[in-house]
């Protein structure tokens, strides 16, 4: 792997100077700070805070959590991509959006449970969302950025982007299930180099490793995600959401299980009208026409 050295963090991540912008939590309520579209059958949610690198607050962090819910149990919703604007797709956790304790009041166990109910709760949410999620990540990915979009089902990245383990460069053990998901995608010690140097991995390496399907122009990032999204949500979605929950379950499994987890997903499956239609269309010989139901 190319090390790039270790540059300037993001300007609005956890321990950054607290600087007042327009586009932060106290101007701008979140749901202008996360855009929400809905066009052919596509949830757009767009991260809104180019000036702080997108960093996300306790506030954008939940209403993320619930328009993921939402396309979950909307069965117009087929797709998701999970993209920003400005040139930082997101710069990890913003801190100074989340309540603080008081003096002395924190006790042992104040962390983790921050931990358990904010981050990994987050990246839960994507991971068991109900439609297949892409990250079209326009630029820096760090911390629980990067976590972000390793979560999402396909990754799309633009030249420009790269992905930040920023956790060590602050003395913190990466959270917001890094550990879990970078060991799972290109192995334990490549997931290391990365944790434990905390250098920029340009968008080229990434794709290299495993980490991104693919690399796109700058400008033809919007285009290719859009592209991607529609064709996933043209297709059979409650095959693609059985699909999506058995390799994301079968890396824990072994393999008695994971085998009858896949026979009972079928069983489900062949319930649905979408795969009544793939199987109609293939014996009349025409192109099948799925309605995600």
């Amino acid at each position: 792997m190319t090390h790039t050295p270790a540059s300037p963090e993001p300007p609005d991540t956890p321990g950054a100077a607290d600087t007042r912008t327009p586009d932060t939590p106290a101007a701008a309520p979140a749901d202008s700070l996360i855009l929400h579209t809905t066009d052919n059958g596509v949830s757009w949610l767009t991260l809104n805070r180019p000036k702080a690198m997108n960093a996300l607050t306790h506030d954008q962090r939940e209403h993320l959590i619930g328009r993921l819910a939402d396309a979950s149990a909307d069965p117009d919703v087929r797709a998701v991509v999970i993209t920003a604007t400005g040139k930082g797709f997101c710069a990890g956790a913003d801190l100074r959006g989340a309540p603080a304790a008081r003096p002395g009041e924190r006790v042992a166990g104040d962390v983790a449970r921050l931990i358990r109910s904010g981050a990994q709760r987050f990246i839960g949410a994507v991971l068991d969302c109900e439609k297949p999620v892409i990250a079209a990540v326009n630029g820096t990915a760090a911390g629980l950025g990067a976590h972000l979009a390793f979560a999402c089902d396909l990754v799309l990245a633009a030249e420009s982007a790269r992905f930040i383990e920023v956790f060590v460069r602050r003395g913190l053990v990466p959270d917001g299930g890094g550990a879990y998901l970078l060991p799972r995608l290109i192995g334990p010690q490549r997931a290391k180099e990365l944790m434990f140097f905390g250098d920029a991995l340009p968008a080229s390496d990434a794709e290299r490793l495993g980490l991104v399907n693919r690399v796109v122009p700058d400008d033809a990032l919007e285009k290719t995600a859009r592209e991607w999204a529609e064709r996933l949500a043209a297709g059979p979605t409650r095959a693609i959401t059985l699909t999506k929950q058995l390799v994301n379950a079968s890396l824990d499994a072994g393999r008695s299980t994971a085998f009858a987890a896949e026979a009972t997903a079928q069983e489900l499956n062949m319930t649905t009208a979408d795969a009544q239609e793939g199987v109609a269309s293939f014996v009349a010989r025409r192109s099948p026409v799925y309605r995600g139901r």
